[in-house]
């Protein structure tokens, strides 16, 4: 079973307006990557409220860990965090989750570009900073893109990067009420040129990070595609899991399968029927499983396909090559043709 942690609230910063970054002090020492997040769980009248919010610390830093809360206007989680929590307050996790991170590879490339926009610097900062300390071989470029300079999340912590390592971090910043309009969006030609200015090694060579809204992503997305960038070279953080549910498709396979799951020390096995998805089945025998968003944005709910098929029904975070080792996300899951054995807990 998922082991739920407490955590108590050691220090609160207003960063501006409804974005507060907070700091813990856990009993438990968390073992998490730069861009990972923490997903916190809220129960309210008996049912869960599981939300996400990114890790701006960084390992091996020696920081308190720490996120990032936007208040969303009609978010229960996150009006509850920036308006009520206070240090001292006592938080229950489930733990860190994420593949926005730095590759087992990294030594094979030359180049980071970090793409964010809004609130999207958050996980964007944490593997900015991992990366400036402890990979020095890297050059790295952030384009981001922001209101005004007073409304911008981090922004004296990332000038204060940007003078201590000058000669291999450039900063390129947007703000949409700069009077030139060239200078105050993100759109295709301005990405294609700064990409192309800054650029230090091929596109093979070079890794692309993008967090922020689903619009600004899809673009950064398409046009770095249309770059001819490696797609797997291109990596994105769904940050917000409060969005539309997908529209819903049907599986190729609707007959009952077994699942059998080994999560840590614990081995179940479950009949997995449509319409439920692995996770929904897991749920309905009692058993609780990693999960956060249940749409297939965020990757809470990874696992690795040991054996078998899983076919999904939205995947906005699995790449092809991790799909090809098998990587699967239960949440939109389903078994295909046959039994499947799933394993949690596997790097």
């Amino acid at each position: 079973m998922v082991s739920y942690q407490s955590i108590r609230i050691t220090g609160i910063r207003e960063e501006v307006h409804d974005f507060k970054i907070f700091s813990f002090e856990s009993d438990a020492n968390f073992s998490y990557k730069a861009g990972q997040y923490l997903t916190l769980i809220y129960n309210q009248r008996g049912n869960e409220i599981r939300r996400s919010y990114s890790i701006t610390s960084a390992p091996g830093l020696n920081e308190p860990l720490s996120i990032g809360v936007k208040r969303i206007p009609n978010g229960f989680y996150s009006r509850l965090l920036v308006d009520h929590a206070k240090p001292g307050d006592q938080l229950i996790t489930s733990g860190v989750g994420g593949l926005f991170v730095l590759p087992p590879d990294i030594e094979s490339f030359k180049q980071l570009y970090f793409f964010a926009a809004g609130s999207g610097i958050t996980p964007i900062y944490s593997i900015l900073k991992f990366a400036l300390r402890f990979h020095p071989w890297l050059r790295i470029v952030l384009i981001y893109s922001s209101h005004s300079p007073s409304k911008t999340i981090l922004l004296e912590d990332l000038q204060q990067l940007q003078e201590e390592f000058q000669s291999r971090l450039t900063i390129q910043w947007l703000f949409s009420n700069a009077p030139d309009l060239t200078g105050a969006r993100l759109y295709r030609e301005s990405l294609i040129h700064f990409v192309n200015y800054y650029s230090v090694s091929s596109y093979a060579d070079s890794l692309y990070y993008i967090c922020g809204p689903l619009p600004y992503m899809r673009m950064c997305t398409f046009v770095l595609l249309e770059m001819h960038v490696p797609p797997d070279n291109i990596k994105r953080e769904n940050f917000l899991v409060a969005q539309a549910k997908p529209i819903k498709v049907l599986p190729p396979d609707k007959q009952t399968h077994l699942a059998n799951i080994k999560l840590g020390n614990d081995r179940y096995t479950i009949e997995v029927q449509y319409p439920d998805s692995i996770l929904q089945a897991a749920r309905k025998n009692g058993i609780t499983l990693p999960y956060s968003c249940e749409t297939g944005r965020c990757a809470n709910c990874i696992a690795r396909c040991k054996k078998g098929n899983v076919w999904l029904s939205h995947n906005e975070v699995l790449t092809d090559s991790d799909l090809a080792r098998g990587l699967t996300l239960t949440c939109v899951g389903h078994p295909q043709n046959g039994d499947i054995e799933l394993v949690y807990d596997e790097d």
